[in-house]
């Protein structure tokens, strides 16, 4: 009965499965899931419900789930975004409506209390979080969680098209698996917030990124250009122009510019071997 699905991105278990599903995989009964909103700054996505289980992903605050189950603080849930699968803790989700009405532009930025500078903060949001503006006062916005600073978000359809102008701005930002926020970041995660701040979709993996972004270019380094991806067996970067790639990367702990060249020779001696793919949007 169960076809090769990928299971990332599969909203099925056992017990439950998306109705969309039935016939494709067994399992005890089908439901249509339930819309709902990530309310937190940020909510990690593993793939087992407990908080020492493995980081898939990062959805963060306004990214639209599906929900399918919830037990024991858990919410086994599909991301809108990438259609990415797994389990959320529950006091993150909040009701589908309203639709976020602007989106984060600087790097990070603070939740106030109060429209006052002075106040303790009471969270931190990365770039790419949405918010629902309710109103303003004076150089803040008002949002149902608190105020924020007016400059450092745009009207959410308002989308910024350099993304290698935008892989350039999070340099230093320490390297996380299954990180994709300005806090910490991988090397898939730098490219989907980058596109995502670009209005582009992305899948969420370097596998899904090397099959799925744009189109496949002959395999020759010396025909690259700033915007391009270079893909390794398990990692991507992206070029800032013809001779420098940019990526999150474990050997400099952290999102990194540096010599194409110099790079391919480090990966293939060390970790991913050759270069497997160039993709062009």
């Amino acid at each position: 009965m169960t076809d090769t699905l990928d299971p990332r991105l599969t909203p099925a278990r056992p017990d439950i499965a998306d109705s969309g599903l039935r016939g494709r995989v067994a399992a005890a009964r089908y439901v249509d899931g339930t819309p709902r909103r990530v309310v937190a700054p940020s909510a990690p996505l593993r793939r087992e419900p407990g908080p020492e289980a493995g980081l898939d992903t990062e959805a963060l605050q306004g990214d639209p789930v599906t929900l399918y189950a919830e037990a024991d603080g858990f919410a086994f849930v599909q991301l809108v975004r990438d259609g990415y699968v797994g389990y959320l803790p529950s006091a993150c989700l909040g009701p589908a409506e309203p639709e976020p009405t602007h989106r984060v532009t600087a790097l990070r930025t603070f939740l106030y209390p109060a429209p006052d500078l002075k106040r303790p903060v009471r969270a931190h949001l990365s770039l790419g979080a949405r918010l629902v503006v309710t109103g303003a006062a004076g150089a803040y916005l008002e949002t149902p969680g608190g105020f924020v600073f007016a400059d450092h978000c745009a009207p959410a359809a308002e989308c910024e098209p350099d993304y290698p102008a935008t892989a350039a701005r999070l340099i230093g930002t320490p390297y996380l698996w299954g990180g994709r926020t300005s806090l910490g970041l991988d090397c898939s995660g730098l490219v989907q917030l980058c596109l995502d701040a670009a209005g582009l979709p992305c899948p969420r993996d370097a596998d899904m990124q090397e099959r799925d972004l744009g189109q496949a270019l002959p395999l020759d380094l010396a025909g690259l250009r700033r915007g391009d991806f270079v893909f390794w067996r398990g990692h991507v970067g992206l070029m800032l122009d013809p001779g420098t790639l940019i990526h999150a990367n474990g050997h400099h702990m952290a999102v990194a510019a540096e010599p194409l060249d110099a790079a391919v020779a480090r990966i293939r001696a060390n970790s991913f071997g050759a270069v497997t793919g160039l993709r062009r949007l």
